[in-house]
């Protein structure tokens, strides 16, 4: 999951959890693929949760522990969970902008350049 349309939103997403069914996990390769704001993750647990499902990331300190963890009795999520979203939300902001930075930087500080080709009914020069 990436870019900045919310994950619940995003077609893949929906296919996904339209297929799985309760106690299946669901598999991101780092924590920034996830989602880029705290918000959107908590959202993203809360589905995940209400359709039983497991949270799994494979990559850092995250790699081993269920962020989808409720509280046996009142059903919210632990304090603990939220804290540690919290981090992987700034954790995964981090690492956005080191790849920015890193990309950058592999052009020269140069941005990003917009694509050439003319867009269609574009003039040719």
């Amino acid at each position: 999951m990436s870019g900045r349309l919310h994950p619940l939103q995003r077609p893949k997403f929906r296919e996904l959890l339209t297929y799985a069914r309760p106690g299946d996990a669901v598999h991101i390769s780092e924590t920034f693929r996830l989602s880029s704001g705290t918000g959107h993750v908590l959202d993203v647990l809360d589905v995940l949760h209400r359709d039983r499902l497991v949270l799994r990331i494979h990559d850092g300190a995250f790699c081993a522990m269920d962020l989808t963890t409720h509280h046996p009795h009142t059903g919210e999520l632990l304090s603990t969970v939220k804290f540690m979203v919290q981090t992987l939300a700034v954790t995964g902001e981090l690492q956005r902008e080191l790849t920015y930075d890193a990309r950058t930087s592999l052009r020269g500080g140069r941005p990003r350049r917009a694509s050439r080709r003319p867009g269609p009914g574009a003039a040719a020069p």
